[in-house]
């Protein structure tokens, strides 16, 4: 009896230990996922991503995109990234790209989506800070806001909640404008991980209706 019971409890702190550590790299892809969308990466970033090792024996859409990464960052020059940013998001008078909920859920920029975004953000205590002057509903703030509630342990319910409502509902067809934009080079492999990642959140949050 004394052995099962052991035997049970060590599966249990196993599949704890197992359960952080996804939650952990769920935050961290959030993390730099948003990084990434906020700003042009800088040299340090750059050497991170350069640093991805290569898995040649799995040939998941994952994976690949993480490969794809990693090559688009060798060949990146932080110069050059600036302009492609620059090209991408921000423009004159607005970038190839509007990475906003609100223009992609109904084609104009602070709408009813973002209205709805700071009454929920305000629900979880979040604000923004007064350094951002972009909406709050820009993708970068968005993947912030995940990755803030993974680190504070908010719930699976409520987490889904907030993916559902503010970012499953367009997120994907961002990711897919990304990677086929014309001043996308490197924002490409952004997109292909940004897609395969929210890919496996949607499967996530929907495994456990």
């Amino acid at each position: 009896m004394n052995n099962a019971l052991e035997q049970s409890r060590e599966e249990e702190i196993s599949a704890e230990m197992a359960q952080e550590e996804e939650q952990a790299l769920r935050m961290q892809l959030y993390m730099l996922l948003a990084q990434m969308l906020r700003a042009e990466p800088d040299e340090s970033l750059l050497n991170q991503l350069r640093q991805i090792e290569a898995q040649p024996d799995d040939a998941s859409p994952m994976v690949k995109a993480w490969a794809e990464l990693r090559m688009a960052a060798d060949m990146a020059k932080t110069d050059e990234l600036a302009d492609e940013y620059h090209q991408l998001f921000i423009g004159i008078g607005r970038g190839e790209l509007v990475p906003f909920a609100s223009w992609y859920l109904t084609g104009f920029l602070m709408e009813k989506p973002l209205a709805k975004l700071r009454q929920d953000l305000q629900i979880l205590g979040y604000e923004r800070e007064d350094s951002v002057h972009e909406p709050e509903d820009h993708a970068a703030a968005l993947f912030e806001v995940m990755a803030m509630m993974l680190q504070e342990g908010i719930g699976y319910d409520q987490q889904k909640d907030f993916f559902q409502q503010h970012i499953g509902s367009w997120i994907g067809r961002f990711m897919e404008d990304l990677m086929v934009a014309d001043a996308a080079r490197f924002y490409r492999s952004v997109g292909q991980l940004g897609k395969q990642f929210m890919d496996i959140e949607e499967a996530y949050f929907s495994m456990m209706t």
